[in-house]
Formats: C-alpha cells, sequence, structure tokens
C-alpha cells in the first residue's frame, strides 16, 4: 500500500523538476509521519487528502493578509485532524508529541549512529 500522492491541484506537495521539495527537516519528518501511518492502515489516503483541502481552504477564505503560505503546516493539522477524528491519537497526545519533536536538535535523526544497513540517504536536507 502506497500513498497516492497528488501530482497537481489543492492537495498536491510542492516539487521541483518532479521531486518533492522540504525547506525544513520537520517538513520531510511531516510528510513521513503520514504516509508512514497510512501504509500502517491507521487511516485510508483519500480521508486524508480531504482533510488536507479543507486545511488549504480555511486558510485561503480565513487568512490575514501578511499570513504566508505554508503548505507543510496545513499538511501536518490535516494528519492531526485525520489522527484525532479516528482516535488514533488524542489532542493532547498530538500536542505533547509536537513539543517534543520541535524540542530535537538539527540533525537529531541522522547523527553518525554507524552503519544503518543499505544506502543512507539525508531526507532532510533539501536537494
Amino acid at each position: 500500500m502506497t500513498a497516492p500522492l497528488d501530482v497537481d491541484g489543492p492537495a498536491a506537495p510542492p516539487r521541483s523538476n518532479g521531486e518533492l521539495v522540504f525547506a525544513e527537516p520537520w517538513e520531510s519528518r511531516a510528510f513521513g509521519m503520514a504516509v508512514g501511518l497510512h501504509e500502517a492502515g491507521a487511516f485510508a489516503w483519500p480521508r486524508f487528502q480531504a482533510a488536507l483541502i479543507a486545511r488549504i481552504r480555511a486558510w485561503e477564505g480565513g487568512r490575514a493578509a501578511d499570513e504566508p503560505w505554508d503548505y507543510y503546516r496545513l499538511w501536518l493539522a490535516a494528519l492531526e485532524d485525520v489522527l484525532t477524528e479516528q482516535d488514533v491519537i488524542r489532542a493532547d497526545e498530538v500536542a505533547t508529541r509536537a513539543r517534543s519533536l520541535a524540542g530535537r536538535p538539527a540533525g537529531h535523526d541522522h547523527g553518525d549512529h554507524g552503519d544503518h544497513g543499505g544506502d543512507h540517504h539525508d531526507h532532510d536536507r533539501p536537494h
């Protein structure tokens, strides 16, 4: 089972030359969490897409004039919506885990931990 990512339309992730683009390490983590949880059967991908489109529409309709576009903040909010809606995780647990992840130092996920076996790709760096 793989997540069928939109190539165009409101739910399509940012791309450059066909490749996904992540400006910050947390963006790739949020992306990976959503795809991994979907692949583990935590939720159906169309439900996540609907939640993401709803978040995007809400941002478009209610944003302040100076509020910048941030696709992955909306992605993460949609993931939280789906997980709490389906009782996969409680809303207070989402906040606790988000604070924990936000407090991790840059490079935490890709430090020198020896051989992981197989190829190692640094997904936290934009290419």
